[in-house]
Order: C-alpha cells, then sequence, then structure tokens
C-alpha cells in the first residue's frame, strides 16, 4: 500500500527560511500579525486531515468511480468521498483563506497552497471537488454584484455549496469564441440558458448540496467570437430570495467521461436546458470573469502535480531502499542479504533525485506565486501590486505548464523505481502516472501555456516582465558572485540569466517575419525560461543551506538540500542548451512538411 507523510519541514524551509514570508505578510494589514508558528500550526493539522482522512480513499476511489443515475441525473461519489467532505466543512478548511466578510477564517493565501499541496498528494480526485470552489469564489468575489455576493459566497466560503467552471463544448476547447451555448433574456433580467458542456470536473456529485456553475454563453446580439463571450451564474439549485434552495434548474449531468485518470472526480457532460442564470460583470465580457478562475486553476494544476511529484516520490524511495536486486557495481553494500536494495544503483537514483528536486523546486516557485497573489489582492501599495501582478502573470503559464510536465515525468520515473510492481495497482504508482497525465492538458494544454508566455507575456511587452524576473537573479548573481562555494549554483544561473536574453531577441526578430516562428519555439521556450525559474530558487535554497551548514547547523536537512541542488544543476538545468538549439531550428522543418504528413 502507498504511504504519504505531509512534507512540512520543506514546506517550513521554504516559506520561513528561503523566502521569509512572514515579513511580505507584515506590509499587508490583514496579516500583519501572522507568524511563523500559527502557519505551522494551521499545516500541521492540515497535514493529518490530507493524510489520515483522504489519503485511504485515493486508491478505493479511483477503483470504484463515479456512478451516474440516468433517470434522476445524480451522481454517487466514492465510497468515504462525502464523509470526508463534510469532515473538511466541519473542520473549517473551506474557509481556510477566504474573505471574513463572507465567513472566511482571512489567512494568508500561502497557507491554502501548502494545505492543497496536501490534499493533491492525498487524493487528487477528491481534493478537485473543492478545490474548483475557490476559482468561482475568486471570480465571483471580483466581479459579482453585492447581491450576488450575498447570496452566493458565504455557502461557497463555507464548503456547504460548491462550484464549478463551465467552459468547453463538443466542438471547442480552448477556442471559445466557437461557443454555442445561448443565453436569452428574461422579463424579470435573469437569463434562459441552453447549451451543452463537457469535460466538467466536479459537474455534478453528493457532496454538497448545491452546485454554482459559472457558465460560459452568447447573448442574443452578441459579436463574433471571444467579444461576444458573456458570463453567467447557474445553480444546481435556483436560490431563494432568503438563501433557501428553491427549485431544481435546468442544468443536469448527462453523461460521464470515462477517463484515463481522476476516476473518483466526476468528470461531468453537462445538459444545460433553458436554465435560469444571472449575468456576472458586463454584457460580452464575460472572459475578464472566467480568466479569474482560469488563472486560479492554472496555478492549481501546478499544485496538483506539486503534490503527485511529492507522493510519488516518496513511495518510490521507500520502495528503492526496501527492494533488493543484484549488486552494487563497486561491490556489495549489503553483505548480509543476497542482493543490494536497488537505491544503490546510479541510475535509480537519477529517477529518485529528479522527483525529487522538481518536487522541491516546484513547492518554493508555487509558495512564491501564492505570496505574489496576496499582494496582487492585498497590500496597500498600489505599485507594488502592479508589479506583483505582472511577475505573477509572467510566472502562471510556468507554474502551470513546467510543474505539470515535470510531474508526468517524474511520476514515470517513480513508476519506472517500481519495475513490474509499478504496473499493479495496490502499489499505486500506476495511478499517480495516469492522474498525472491530465494536467498537462486541461485548462489550457501546455502548449497553449507556451504561446502564453512567449507571445503573450514575453514578446507583447518587450520583455518587459521577464527583465523584472532577471534583476531578481541579477541581484542573487551579485550577492553571491564571488563566493566560491556558491560558484556551482550561481555560475550556470547567471550564463543563462544573459543567454536568454538573446534567445528571446531572436525569437521575436523571427516571429516578425513569419509568426510560426513563435508558435516553433514557444514549448522548448517555456522549459528554458521554467529552469531560470527553478535555477534561482535552487540557487536560493542552496544559499540558505550553506549558510547553515557554515553556522555550525548539524541538521541534516540542510546537507540534503545542498545534495539535491547540486544534483538538479549538474542533471536537469544543462537540458536548456538543448532546448535552445532546438528552439533555434525554426519552423521550416516543422511546417514544410505537407509530404510527410500527407
Amino acid at each position: 500500500m502507498p504511504v504519504y507523510n505531509p512534507p512540512l519541514r520543506d514546506m517550513q524551509f521554504v516559506m520561513h527560511e528561503v523566502l521569509k514570508v512572514t515579513d511580505d505578510l507584515k506590509a499587508i494589514p490583514a496579516h500583519a500579525d501572522i507568524d511563523a508558528d500559527t502557519i505551522n500550526a494551521v499545516l500541521e493539522e492540515g497535514g493529518k486531515f490530507a493524510s489520515q482522512v483522504i489519503f485511504p480513499l485515493n486508491i478505493s476511489g479511483d477503483t470504484e468511480g463515479c456512478k451516474l443515475d440516468q433517470k434522476t441525473h445524480e451522481v454517487t461519489t466514492p465510497k468515504g468521498f462525502k464523509e470526508a467532505y463534510k469532515t473538511y466543512v466541519d473542520g473549517g478548511w473551506a474557509a481556510l483563506s477566504s474573505d471574513p466578510a463572507f465567513g472566511g477564517q482571512g489567512l494568508p493565501l500561502v497557507v491554502n497552497q501548502c494545505m492543497y499541496e496536501m490534499m493533491n498528494s492525498a487524493n487528487q480526485a477528491w481534493t478537485m471537488y473543492p478545490g474548483l470552489t475557490h476559482g468561482a469564489y475568486a471570480s465571483l468575489h471580483t466581479f459579482g454584484t453585492d447581491e450576488q455576493k450575498a447570496t452566493y459566497l458565504h455557502k461557497m466560503t463555507s464548503g456547504e455549496w460548491t462550484g464549478t467552471m463551465c467552459l468547453t463544448e463538443p466542438h471547442c476547447g480552448t477556442d471559445l469564441g466557437l461557443m454555442r451555448t445561448k443565453a436569452e433574456p428574461q422579463a424579470d433580467g435573469t437569463y434562459k440558458l441552453t447549451g451543452n458542456k463537457i469535460f466538467i470536473s466536479a459537474g455534478e456529485h453528493d457532496m454538497a448540496e448545491n452546485i454554482i456553475h459559472l457558465v460560459l454563453a452568447r447573448l442574443p446580439d452578441a459579436p463574433p467570437g471571444i467579444k461576444g463571450v458573456s458570463l453567467f451564474i447557474v445553480p444546481k439549485f435556483n436560490v431563494n430570495k432568503d438563501g433557501t434552495l428553491g427549485s431544481r434548474n435546468g442544468i443536469y449531468c448527462g453523461g460521464l467521461e470515462h477517463k484515463m485518470g481522476i476516476h473518483g472526480n466526476a468528470t461531468a457532460q453537462i445538459v444545460i436546458d433553458g436554465a435560469i442564470g444571472t449575468l456576472v460583470g458586463q454584457p460580452n465580457k464575460g472572459m475578464q470573469g472566467m480568466f479569474v478562475m482560469m488563472n486560479a486553476a492554472r496555478l492549481g494544476v501546478g499544485n496538483q502535480s506539486l503534490g503527485l511529484t511529492e507522493v510519488a516520490y516518496q513511495n518510490a524511495l521507500a520502495y528503492a531502499k526496501d527492494r533488493i536486486q543484484m549488486r552494487s557495481l563497486t561491490g556489495p553494500k549489503a553483505k548480509d542479504k543476497p542482493a543490494d536494495p536497488i537505491i544503490v544503483h546510479p541510475d535509480v537514483r537519477r529517477m529518485l533525485l529528479t522527483a525529487k528536486a522538481y518536487a522541491e523546486g516546484g513547492r518554493a516557485l508555487a509558495i512564491f506565486c501564492s505570496v505574489l497573489l496576496e499582494k496582487v489582492h492585498a497590500h496597500p501599495d498600489e505599485k507594488v501590486r502592479k508589479d506583483s501582478d505582472d511577475m505573477l502573470s509572467l510566472l502562471t503559464p510556468i507554474t502551470k505548464a513546467f510543474l505539470t510536465d515535470n510531474g508526468y515525468n517524474a511520476a514515470t520515473m517513480c513508476q519506472q523505481v517500481f519495475g513490474g510492481h509499478g504496473y499493479i495497482k495496490e502499489w499505486g504508482m500506476e495511478q499517480y502516472v495516469r492522474d498525472a497525465r491530465i494536467n498537462m492538458i486541461y485548462e489550457g494544454t501546455n502548449t497553449i501555456q507556451s504561446l502564453d508566455l512567449l507571445g503573450r507575456k514575453v514578446l507583447g511587452n518587450n520583455g518587459a516582465t521577464l527583465k523584472k524576473f532577471g534583476k531578481l537573479v541579477g541581484a542573487l548573481v551579485m550577492e553571491e558572485g564571488v563566493n566560491e562555494k556558491m560558484a556551482e549554483f550561481i555560475n550556470p544561473l547567471a550564463i543563462l540569466g544573459e543567454q536568454i536574453t538573446k534567445f528571446t531577441t531572436e525569437i521575436g526578430f523571427k516571429g516578425l517575419q513569419n509568426a510560426d516562428e513563435v508558435g516553433a519555439a514557444a514549448v522548448d521556450y517555456l522549459r528554458v525560461a521554467g529552469h531560470l525559474v527553478f535555477g534561482y530558487f535552487w540557487a536560493r535554497m542552496a544559499q540558505v543551506a550553506l549558510r547553515e551548514i557554515a553556522a555550525g547547523n548539524t541538521d541534516p536537512f540542510y546537507v540534503a538540500k545542498l545534495q539535491t541542488a547540486r544534483f538538479y544543476f549538474a542533471k536537469l538545468f544543462p537540458e536548456t542548451a538543448t532546448l535552445m538549439r532546438t528552439a533555434r531550428a525554426g519552423s521550416k522543418v516543422l511546417m514544410d512538411t505537407d509530404a510527410a504528413l500527407a
């Protein structure tokens, strides 16, 4: 059976020793009094919920899956899911970082980030039910009317009601300008919606008494394309003026997708048949509200893969220490046994260290982004809010794509550590591989993220935001450039920092002549940028570890951190050289291939 131990020590290291998040939070009035002990205490309890309540349901939930009653259109979630959700709500976990004005606890977003990493490690399919609610909550909190907020946010904050985002239709995925769902104005100011949506995660279930769907649809006079899309609240049950539940709305589950992974989550085909909805924000500007959800979801999907990377690594490490197979190439290590544990073999260590490096680098990036998001929403200084928003916009596609690519690769390597047992269900590894694969696809495929990063976030402002991140790198290089002990981390980071400016300029000039050049380079470019970001955080983590060791701290944690940093820079970071070469190969070898693809 799989195991999971919440990585609380590493979370504390990143938050308090590397990023010093409480220093940033002190500048935000709502969090001026928050301290490390409070954060740690909450996450310790959160780890117990993740490991003791929902982790035991992961394999059974995957085996059982969700069941749809075709007559009632009701979905039953796997055994134990509903009871675990009640425990979650009763414990106040749903309200952790939500606005106190709507019943939230008002804790920093970084607490929610770490809580969700642990829940994703424990049970991604279960975690998606409450997880999607955060995006819907954020959209309504930003664009909802006072009446809409009063009607929905208290219940969504408490977890009594969950939320979804209804975008995709059978004929269109990412290209939402092609959608056909219609919204007809009614005399009372509401709208009657008709259409079909697919791939709606947590679109129907029995865990909460109401589901608040945020639906994209077109008004009768809407202009064509993406500029004619509006956003609507369409609850499963209509809500009376006194807040009680009213009649069943005309939105229901017509079918469940039979998926490769995340079987415990109901991926629903949603039929909208004259459902009553209310407009969110302005007509034909629905993408503003939906992008709040989508950006939250993109960070959340990166967090899903971070969670899977961590739990896959933990299980592969435990197996590698226990499984004996052959002898070490340098002679027997376990002389009292007929063979050595497979952890003595170099390539097994390569796979384990790859997963470890990607998990710990991803954790640093995810926590950094959660602090940026906090500043965007609540920092009193307008310039800080703007700078944080720019930086978060740059890092969001990297978080989504780099972490999910790495997560799938890491899960596959960890499965490989198990050999044939990695394909056997009770070990849990094949489920992590299947679950991790979806994260590269939904909320915008990783190619879409790459195009967003290169086309909009970098070339779109002539590299201005990239230069802001470059200043962080430059400051670290200036601080540690003469420190010989940091040279193995700082030198490659400094070199890539210089190379990426020239690399970006080259692609930009090519793109001006032929837009396909941007499309051909984008995926490689994002991985180069991802390594620049990871390299920066790994150098900072190595910096702290070296200082602690120099100060006489004998905690083996710091030695382990340093060893992992060395592995990352020696074996993973050099991928950037190949990526820049393949990106420079251009679009011709891809587009001048009609005969090859005939």
